[in-house]
Formats: C-alpha cells, structure tokens, sequence
C-alpha cells in the first residue's frame, strides 16, 4: 500500500492506474504520493482528535465538503469530535476524508481490525454498499477471508511477499492452490495416502479411514474438505468415522467438531441431540468436494475491486 501510495519506493518494479505510469523503475519515473491522488485509510482510522467530523474533512479537501458528509450519512455529525463516535461513524468519516482528494484509488488498511465483532459485521456491511456505490478501484487489505469475500471482486492471496492466489472468492474456494490457502478460506486440512482408481483417487485418511476425490493422485497428499460439503451419517454407512468433540449452532446451522474434522449441517434438534459430545459419527462426502492440495505456510491476504 505505501509504495502505491508513493511513500516508499521498492528496490524494482512498476505501479500503472490506467494508461498513466506512477512509477516504473526502470525508466526511472516516480510521480510524487501528492500527485497520485490515493485516498487512503488507515487501520486506525488517523482522525485528528482536537477537529471536528466537518474539520476532518475540511483538512484533506482544503475546502467543506458538506456533499460528502451527506453522500455518507454523518451529516448530522458535522459537529462531533472523533472521540464521541462510534466505531462505524468514525470509519465513515475516515472514509469521506479519504474521498475528499477526489482520489482515482482507494486503499483499505485493515478497516475492521479495531472493531468488536458485532459492528465489525455492521461496519462491513455498510461499507460494501457504500463501495458499490462511489465504484472506485479499491484495494482492502485484510486477515480474514469472509471480509475480503464480502468486499472484493477478485480476491488475492499473498505468503511472504509472493502472490499464490489471485481469482473470485467463489473460485479460490472451489479450488484451493495449497494448503494455506485452503485453511484460509475455511477447509479441513488432512494428510493420507493415495492410490489411483478408475473414476478418480481413494485417499486411506491418516488416523482411519477413506475418502475418494475426483482429483487424480498417487502417494502422500494433503486434502482440503470444506465443512459444509460433509454430511453426518451412520457410522456403520460412512467411509470416515470420528469422535464428536463438541456441537451448536450457529444461524440455522449445526457446527459439529470432531477430532479431525468440523462439519457444517442443517440444524434440527434431533440431530443435535444424537451428536452430543463423545459420539461416534460417521462422516460422507461427495468425491467432487475433497480437494487435493499441496502444503503451505502462513498468509495475509487482500482484496480489491475493479471497475
């Protein structure tokens, strides 16, 4: 983010908005951060304390802008100081000072890392909607997965300063790259040995078990298996059995932890009751749904939107 922003400049490379080159240092052009007209907002947000939502604003654009207060819902907080927002009214007003360059980019550090988790989940929400509306090319950069999926049109996976996913939420889901990248967007992660078949692989589960996969594999694998891809059956009819740690449910739906595996199901209460902690439950999936990946390391990721 700071190097688009221009307050850093990277040993080699090349940043272009357009047709307009912002710095290329093999030609050796570098535009000044003041005449990229980044708007950027930080994970603390960075508002003055001592001025007002109007002052804060007023300070970027040079000028009031009374349109923006508007077009964001905080005109009637013109007034207030930072210190007597919420967390969602103080990113709003972060967000009209960083729309008050008239800027051609957005950058999103970290926008919800100061939030508790209910308005973190409200903030997000009201800034998707808002982003959709002002269409600017937005780059967020963030730990957690749903937001970027929530945010993002194309969403970007980065280990240790290389890029090793870059497509649709949806996509990245539907076909982890590494292990990584599978336990970032959610996956169970489990190790076996595969032996090919005739429609596909049976992997013999390390600690018990089996699970085919439409994936052609030989030898020792890692697979990725999405909680509600499974179903819980009899242990007796499933090809995989485990031990139920722990269950409840979560918006219509039943979490089930077992030892190896999370399991997301519809809630009903007769189910709840037959995996009550200690169980034993047999678990099934579609061959389609179990994902041969290769391993991986930690990540952070960001998201962006392009229009």
């Amino acid at each position: 983010m700071r190097t688009i922003a221009g307050l850093e400049q990277p040993s080699s490379g090349r940043i272009a908005l357009d047709a307009e080159t912002w710095l290329d240092t093999t030609a050796r052009t570098d535009v000044r951060p003041e005449h990229r007209r980044v708007g950027y907002l930080p994970q603390d947000y960075g508002l003055f304390p001592h001025l007002s939502v109007a002052g804060n604003v007023r300070f970027a654009a040079r000028r009031d802008r009374p349109d923006l207060l508007e077009r964001l819902g905080i005109a009637h907080l013109a007034a207030a100081r930072p210190g007597q927002l919420s967390g969602g009214e103080r990113q709003r007003v972060a967000l009209a000072r960083a729309l008050a360059r008239d800027p051609r980019v957005l950058l999103l550090d970290e926008p919800f890392g100061a939030l508790d988790p209910i308005t973190r989940r409200q903030v997000r929400d009201e800034l998707g909607e808002i982003l959709a509306t002002i269409r600017l090319p937005t780059l967020v950069v963030t730990h957690a997965f749903e937001d970027a999926c929530i945010l993002g049109d194309r969403v970007g996976v980065i280990d240790r300063g290389r890029l090793i996913a870059l497509d649709t939420p949806a996509a990245i889901q539907r076909r982890p790259t590494t292990m990584l990248v599978a336990k970032l967007t959610g996956a169970n992660v489990l190790h076996g040995v595969a032996t090919p078949g005739g429609a596909g692989t049976r992997i013999q589960i390390d600690g018990g078990g089996w699970l085919d996969s439409s994936a052609s594999a030989s030898g020792r694998v890692t697979l990725a298996v999405y909680p509600w891809t499974l179903t819980i059956a009899a242990p007796d009819d499933a090809p995989l059995i485990d031990t139920v740690t722990a269950a409840h449910q979560q918006a219509g739906t039943l979490v089930v932890h077992l030892t190896r595996l999370t399991v997301h199901v519809p809630y009903n209460d007769d189910l709840h009751t037959a995996v009550d902690p200690g169980t034993l439950v047999g678990v099934d999936v579609s061959p389609g749904d179990v994902h041969v990946v290769s391993p991986g390391t930690r990540t952070a990721t960001f998201a962006g939107r392009y229009d």
